[in-house]
C-alpha cells in the first residue's frame, strides 16, 4: 500500500479548518460534546450551540445537575434530539461512575449512553492522545476511492476500522493528525459530488484516479425526504414544548393545525415512547 500518511499530514498542517474542538486545551468534554452534535449535523450549524452548551454546562457534572428538560431545550432545532437526552445521560454515568471525568479508555466510553464505535475513538485520539482508527463518512469515502478504487464507499462495517488503521503511522501524534486529515480531506477535497483531484495531496497514490475514475455505483442509504415527514411532525410538537412558558401545553393545542392528525399523534406518541416528552392529566411536557 502507498504511504498515504506523508503527504496527508503535511497537507493538513497547511489547509485545517480552524475548528474550536481542535484547538489547544479544548478539553475532553468539549469533544464529546461537540461528537454528539456532529452526528448528521453540519459543522457551521454546531459551532454556536457548542459553546452556548458549554458555557451553561462547562463539565459532565454541571449536565448531570440540570434536568433532561434543560437538555432537550438547550438542543433547540439542532436535530435528532434523543441526542440530547443520550448526552445528559452520559453526563450522569460519567460522573457517577467515572469521578465526573470523561473516560480515556475505548471500551469505557462505549459502555456510555449514546456512545459508539465513533465517537469512543474520536474522543480517545482528539482529547487524548491516543491511537486509533477513527472512521466518520468522509472518511470512508477517501478510503474507498484512495485505497479501493471505489468512487463511492460501501455501507458502513467493522472492517472499515481495519482500513483506516492500515493507513495510520506508529506514533500517536502523527496517527492523531492523519485521523483528522482523512476527515478533512472528504470534508472539503474529496466530496461525495465534485472532488478536486486537482488540490488532492495523494492524487498521485490514488486508486480511483489511476483506474480512469470508474463508477462502481453507490450503495449509500439515502435519508428520506425531511419536508412531510414524521420528523418534520416530531420537531413541530417539541418546538411548541420548547417555547411554551411553562415547558407543558394541553394536548389539544399541540400543533392542531398539523396538516395530517394522525402523523401528529403519532410524533407525540414516538416522542414520549423515547423519553423526550411526558404526558399526564390532559398536558404534554419535556421530560422532567
Amino acid at each position: 500500500m502507498p504511504d498515504l500518511a506523508t503527504p496527508l499530514i503535511a497537507w493538513y498542517r497547511g489547509n485545517a479548518r480552524d475548528l474550536p474542538w481542535r484547538r489547544p486545551g479544548f478539553g475532553a468534554w468539549g469533544v464529546l460534546v461537540s461528537e454528539f452534535m456532529l452526528q448528521q449535523t453540519p459543522v457551521d450549524r454546531v459551532i454556536p450551540h457548542l459553546a452556548a452548551w458549554l458555557e451553561r454546562w462547562p463539565s459532565p457534572a454541571d449536565l448531570a445537575a440540570a434536568v433532561p428538560a434543560d437538555a432537550v431545550r438547550q438542543w433547540a432545532n439542532l436535530g435528532y434530539p434523543r441526542r440530547a437526552l443520550w448526552l445528559h445521560r452520559a453526563a450522569v454515568e460519567i460522573r457517577d461512575r467515572h469521578d465526573g471525568a470523561v473516560p480515556r479508555d475505548v471500551n469505557a466510553l462505549l459502555a456510555l449512553t449514546g456512545i459508539g464505535d465513533y465517537t469512543a475513538r474520536a474522543v480517545v485520539v482528539f482529547a487524548y492522545g491516543g491511537r486509533a482508527p477513527v472512521v466518520d463518512t468522509n472518511t470512508r469515502r477517501v478510503l474507498a476511492r484512495a485505497v479501493d478504487g471505489r468512487s463511492q464507499p460501501a455501507p458502513p462495517a467493522k472492517r472499515d476500522l481495519a482500513a483506516m488503521d492500515a493507513i495510520l503511522p506508529p506514533r500517536d501524534g502523527d496517527a492523531a493528525i492523519v485521523n483528522a486529515a482523512a476527515m478533512e480531506l472528504g470534508a472539503l477535497v474529496c466530496t461525495a459530488r465534485a472532488p478536486r483531484c486537482d488540490a488532492c495531496p495523494i492524487a498521485d497514490r490514488c486508486a480511483w484516479r489511476a483506474a480512469g475514475y470508474p463508477d462502481t455505483g453507490d450503495a449509500r442509504r439515502r435519508q428520506a425526504r425531511y419536508e412531510g415527514s414524521d420528523r418534520q411532525a416530531r420537531g413541530a410538537v417539541l418546538k411548541v414544548l420548547r417555547d411554551a412558558a411553562a415547558h407543558a401545553v394541553p394536548l389539544v393545542d399541540v400543533v392542531p393545525d398539523w396538516p395530517d392528525p394522525r402523523q401528529r399523534d403519532r410524533a407525540i406518541d414516538s416522542l414520549i415512547a423515547d423519553g423526550l416528552a411526558e404526558a399526564s392529566e390532559g398536558l404534554l411536557r419535556l421530560p422532567s
